[in-house]
């Protein structure tokens, strides 16, 4: 079995020296504003099934370039405003059916998870958002999708569904505004990373074994995919590595967590061979919040804590919300 990639006591303080695009700040701002403007209705329909003690919700919302993204949400059955969870999706999964994902909404909180754009058939119970956009010639996956212009690039346009739909929760009456956190795990993790960076309105961010961080020594050190879609296309576009590097740059966890203020939970798997220990330590080391903790799972794989993490989360969130 795979084991951390560095020792604890040096993953603790790895800190990688990730060069920052001088307009970053720039570049999502104008993606948000764009996206913004777009405009967009956000569409709410009850779920008429079998789950009585909850209400369901089909959630339709606005993300990137005004896009139809959907959503699920999940929520106890009263009038009062609750705190809201919002949960980002691993790779390769979709929404699934309603009701497959019910602790968040059982401990008092409105759920909120969101489809992935052109994904969803990978795992689980499938998803339904398509992904209109489009760039030049990828590897088989998601990853190296209009890698060559950060404008073009795959995760520009799910981290602005991403920070939309907490635009979306704010605007839902029966969500507590002052009460809004993001997770999700892999993809998610990565996703939630983003989100909490990039909207003033998240109060708290919860990133299990996140994906999508520190691209320099994942691509280049990581034996399993997805991070090997990079590779394989590098293999044959060759000579395109500082373009690359340079997309990734943009939606590095590594990097963007350096803008988040909100309390933080992050998970980390030692035995992990998708997403690498000391990838997970380069975001919660950047991470901007004076209020942060990472729970490390010495013996696990990417599946990380399970619901032994979800349990850890409960309690952790309770205590701030």
């Amino acid at each position: 079995m795979f084991r951390t990639d560095m020792p604890l006591a040096e993953l603790r303080s790895y800190s990688p020296e990730l060069a920052e695009p001088a307009d970053l700040d720039d570049f999502w701002a104008g993606t948000l504003r764009e996206s913004r403007d777009a405009a967009g209705t956000i569409i709410l329909v009850p779920h008429d099934g079998p789950l009585r003690e909850v209400i369901v919700e089909d959630l339709t919302f606005p993300g990137f370039a005004g896009d139809p993204i959907r959503a699920w949400v999940t929520r106890p059955r009263t009038k009062e405003p609750r705190p809201a969870v919002i949960e980002y999706l691993g790779y390769g999964g979709g929404r699934g059916i309603p009701g497959e994902r019910l602790a968040w909404a059982t401990a008092g909180y409105v759920h909120i998870i969101m489809d992935t754009r052109g994904q969803g058939s990978g795992w689980g119970s499938g998803g339904v958002t398509a992904d209109p956009h489009g760039a030049g010639p990828a590897t088989p996956g998601f990853m190296t999708r209009g890698i060559l212009d950060p404008a073009d690039y795959y995760y520009r346009r799910v981290f602005t569904d991403a920070v939309r739909l907490v635009d979306a929760a704010l605007a839902l009456p029966f969500v507590d505004a002052e009460r809004i956190a993001v997770t999700g795990v892999s993809q998610g993790g990565g996703t939630a990373i983003a989100a909490a960076a990039l909207h003033e309105g998240v109060c708290a961010v919860m990133p299990d074994v996140p994906f999508l961080c520190d691209f320099p020594r994942s691509v280049s050190t990581t034996p399993l995919a997805p991070f090997t879609e990079i590779v394989q296309y590098l293999s044959v576009h060759r000579g395109a590595e500082e373009q690359v590097h340079r997309t990734l740059a943009y939606v590095d966890g590594a990097i963007l967590a350096r803008r988040i203020t909100a309390p933080a939970l992050y998970s980390v798997a030692l035995m992990d061979d998708i997403v690498l220990p000391s990838s997970v330590f380069a975001a919660f080391n950047a991470t901007g919040s004076v209020d942060k903790h990472i729970e490390v799972y010495g013996y696990n794989g990417h599946e990380g804590g399970g619901f032994h993490q979800w349990m850890r989360q409960a309690a952790w969130l309770a205590e701030r919300f």
